[in-house]
């Protein structure tokens, strides 16, 4: 089986959705013969998707991802790339290149824009692999990006990379040494830094797409019940724990 396939199977399973499901399942299976085990597993997956599916949890697991580092706030004089990490579209082309995006694209790129205002002298490193669309996701981002105003000829386009390790690598060799600018997701920001550290590149953090807004202010009751957005947080930010786990391992291969 294809390593990237199996990573993201594997990444499946230990998601809090796949667990719950799993719970449910023993449940039902076990209700007949084991009936303690059976409500044991019922009021597991009942407390797990209750707390996954809160705001207050949702936020205090991701948090300590998100703030990690700030946003980008013109520190440098002077940036050579702009490198805009992949993250999905559908392609459709009946309706404009900017709604094909993910949300998460769509917010890093316009992230990239941002910057690009502020250092219109970069270059700027669209990456992302196609999988099962027409077009990659570096070249569906470049379109996007040209409708917003950026030079066609100011974007690169990284068209093969599958994940952040692999963008790492690719792009690695073409900007060592250069003033670089990273943008991807906030809580994914730890991971691809650590990722382009280990090939010897020195990156200026832009994290966009942030969960978490105005920590310390005012809740409304609705914060403290469950919601469907909520448990998706839950999930990325697991997510991205156990990636940082499973690279703080493989350190040490």
């Amino acid at each position: 089986m294809d390593l990237f396939l199996l990573k993201k199977i594997l990444g499946f399973v230990i998601m809090p959705l796949s667990i719950i499901s799993l719970l449910l399942i023993c449940a039902l299976l076990l209700f007949s013969t084991r009936p303690k085990v059976s409500f044991k597993c019922l009021l597991t997956a009942t407390a797990i998707l209750l707390l996954s599916s809160t705001g207050w949890v949702a936020d205090r697991l991701i948090l300590p991802l998100e703030k990690q580092y700030p946003a980008y706030t013109n520190q440098l004089t002077q940036v050579d790339y702009i490198i805009v990490l992949g993250c999905g579209h559908v392609s459709d082309n009946a309706i404009p290149a900017t709604e094909q995006l993910f949300t998460c694209s769509l917010e890093r790129l316009v992230e990239a824009l941002r910057i690009f205002k502020l250092h219109p002298e970069a270059q700027i490193i669209t990456s992302g692999a196609a999988f099962s669309n027409q077009e990659s996701n570096a070249e569906k981002v470049k379109q996007a990006a040209v409708l917003l105003g950026i030079p066609e000829h100011k974007i690169m386009v990284e068209s093969f990379p599958k994940d952040t390790e692999e963008e790492a690598e690719l792009i690695a060799p073409r900007v060592i040494g250069r003033n670089v600018i990273l943008i991807t997701n906030a809580d994914h920001m730890p991971r691809a830094v650590n990722y382009f550290q280990q090939q010897g590149v020195s990156v200026t953090p832009a994290p966009a797409s942030f969960y978490v807004k105005d920590f310390n202010g005012d809740k409304n009751w609705s914060y403290y019940l469950p919601q469907s957005s909520n448990l998706v947080q839950t999930t990325t930010a697991w997510y991205e724990t156990i990636g940082l786990f499973v690279q703080w391992l493989k350190s040490w291969w």
